[in-house]
């Protein structure tokens, strides 16, 4: 009966060990859970404090700021849709960038660009995740009215 009482013994020891490594475990991960939040904290009120920046240009050149490019920074995305009375300046870099691209091919007299050639001339390696890279933004700055996307995969400026 000692031998069966011992290993009772035994067992619960080794399970109290487990137990206090499981607190150790769930103490560490409260900590990690912690700093993330103060992470989202802290991204929520710089998001805040673009969407209000978008909302009052004050002394910028922008002409209208339509309540879509508040919306679109409250959703996350870079490029609003295009309603003939936005300027250039509420895309991000990377998309003027793009567009002044198209603009330097069209006055060249190529009117149209593939990934490749706008990854190259952005200055990009012409490896397949670069173009491609640039190849999402011309094309949601096709979906939103900046430039136009041919069937052969090309982009282009707008005409009027």
């Amino acid at each position: 009966m000692a031998s069966v009482l011992g290993l009772l013994e035994a067992k619960a020891s080794t399970a109290r060990e487990a137990v206090e490594r499981a607190r150790g475990e769930a103490a560490r991960i409260a900590a990690m859970l912690e700093e993330a939040e103060r992470v989202l904290e802290r991204l929520i009120i710089a998001r805040e404090a673009v969407v209000e920046v978008l909302a009052e240009p004050a002394g910028r050149t922008v002409d209208v700021v339509e309540d879509n490019v508040v919306a679109a920074a409250m959703t996350g995305s870079p490029v609003p849709c295009q309603n003939g009375q936005l300027t250039r300046a509420v895309l991000a870099p990377d998309y003027q960038r793009i567009i002044s691209v198209l603009e330097t091919e069209a006055a060249a007299g190529r009117d149209q660009a593939r990934a490749k050639d706008l990854a190259t001339a952005l200055g990009l390696d012409a490896v397949p995740a670069k173009i491609e890279g640039v190849r999402s933004r011309a094309k949601r700055l096709a979906e939103r009215g900046w430039i136009t996307r041919h069937r052969s995969g090309e982009f282009s400026i707008l005409t009027a």
